[in-house]
């Protein structure tokens, strides 16, 4: 992995306090002992501690809206790894931010399906009207743009997310009208999914704890309304026509001839005369000892040897 010094992948791979892209913001929030206290909870859950990286990460990004130096060295002292250890797991995943983001985080579909229905041009629209390009912070500090090259969600094309929330079937006026009620302070609910946060109360989610004030939020939250009209036309249509798929036999446990019915399978196969990998006979012939003819050097047929 390379990086610019100075840069704020430097910064993040080397786990040193040079000067990031855009510095750290004078009202940035520090690391508390109670977040050193989350971080320790979750490494908890995990029989080896280093499999608590990813989930420390959003913790740490959830105080500070991206994974600071501070942030690389709080995983990295508590972990017992190396700061550049921790910045390359923080530099290789796009969920992870190395530089100060936005109140919200709006992610713009422009692969294949939603590019074609108009991703792109949404992309374009509130790029302009930002003043921003992907992975950048309008000036205002209530939004962060980027580019998604999937968000799986194909059927409701052209997508956008905010702080991975969908806002379905978009066009250039609507992801506008979006964008504009973000930066006054609303939150638009999204198509499908749980009402709205920010971007830092996302991402303690995804560290693996409530961003609800109260277990009634939570609850709230889980019970939101939404609508998957296109992914279920097919059940639908399938229920009112009264159709449904034919049941998948079931193989027993057992062969007829009482052995393992996955290798019972495995001998069937074998014996329908399935060729064998290329090279395979030979070496099991002779117990994979020997060297199978032709392999000697000089016998390729490419050089001087005899065939």
């Amino acid at each position: 992995m390379s990086a610019l010094p100075g840069s704020a992948e430097g910064t993040a791979v080397t786990g040193l306090d040079s000067s990031p892209v855009q510095p750290a913001p004078a009202d940035l929030p520090p690391l508390t002992e109670q977040t050193r206290l989350e971080a320790r909870e979750i490494m908890a859950r995990y029989p080896q501690a280093r499999s608590a990286l990813l989930p420390m990460l959003h913790l740490v990004q959830s105080v500070q809206g991206y994974v600071s130096p501070e942030g690389v060295a709080l995983c990295a002292e508590e972990l017992g790894l190396t700061k550049a250890e921790v910045g390359a797991v923080a530099t290789f995943y796009t969920m992870y931010k190395r530089r100060p983001t936005g109140r919200h985080l709006v992610s713009v579909c422009t692969n294949t399906l939603c590019n074609v229905l108009g991703g792109q041009r949404i992309m374009d629209a509130l790029s302009a009207d930002l003043g921003v390009h992907h992975d950048e912070t309008a000036a205002d500090g209530s939004i962060t743009l980027e580019h998604a090259e999937c968000l799986a969600a194909c059927d409701y094309a052209p997508v956008v997310t905010v702080d991975y929330e969908f806002y379905d079937q978009q066009d250039v006026e609507s992801a506008r009208e979006l964008v504009a009620a973000l930066r006054r302070g609303e939150k638009p609910h999204p198509t499908r999914g749980a009402p709205l946060s920010d971007f830092r109360g996302v991402s303690r989610q995804l560290a693996g704890f409530s961003q609800w004030a109260d277990a009634d939020a939570e609850a709230a939250a889980i019970d939101a309304p939404w609508s998957a009209g296109p992914t279920l036309i097919g059940v639908h249509l399938a229920d009112e026509r009264g159709e449904s798929a034919p049941e998948m036999p079931r193989a027993s446990a057992t062969s007829s001839s009482g052995a393992p019915a996955a290798e019972a399978a495995g001998v069937e196969s074998a014996q329908r005369g399935a060729p064998e990998p290329a090279g395979r006979s030979l070496a099991d012939q002779n117990d994979g000892t020997d060297t199978p003819a032709g392999s000697e050097p000089g016998t390729s047929g490419q050089g001087p040897g005899k065939a």
